[in-house]
């Protein structure tokens, strides 16, 4: 499916840039697209990192080692849904009612930028603190009344 879309996206960019209407493709697809493409090659990759994880379990089970790492699979996920609500917002409501193509793609741009500058800062520094995600790593703690 993701080969089809790519196919039809080339074949109406291709028919705009031939009548000289590559600007006005451009101004939109690229605003929402940077962002919706970059979580669909994140979530590739996650999906990626599962199936090595079947293939190639390491000393773990194979059951555990696809528990330990679906769980952290799940929050990308989830955090994946906020990124594709943003960009649907930005085809929505950006694409769609600012009419200035330099405007359109800046937003996207910065969109983008900041989805870069969260997982290069606070990713990073989850990582070297040694977070994976796996929600079974967190201690458990019981509710205490009073």
């Amino acid at each position: 499916m993701l080969l089809l879309n790519g196919a039809n996206l080339g074949a109406a960019g291709g028919m705009m840039f031939a009548h000289g209407k590559g600007d006005v493709f451009l101004g939109l697809i690229v605003p929402h697209g940077l962002l919706e493409l970059t979580a669909v090659f994140v979530a590739a990759g996650v999906g990626l990192k599962l199936g090595w994880t079947v293939i190639a379990p390491g000393a773990r089970p194979r059951g555990q080692a696809l528990a330990e790492e679906a769980r952290p699979a799940v929050a990308v996920a989830l955090g994946l849904v906020l990124v594709l609500f943003v960009s649907g917002l930005i085809e929505g409501f950006v694409t769609g009612w600012v009419h200035t193509t330099w405007l359109r793609i800046g937003i996207g741009v910065v969109a983008e930028a900041l989805f870069f500058a969260y997982v290069f800062t606070l990713g990073r520094r989850a990582y070297l603190e040694g977070d994976t995600g796996d929600i079974a790593e967190r201690p458990q703690a019981a509710p205490v009344a009073g």
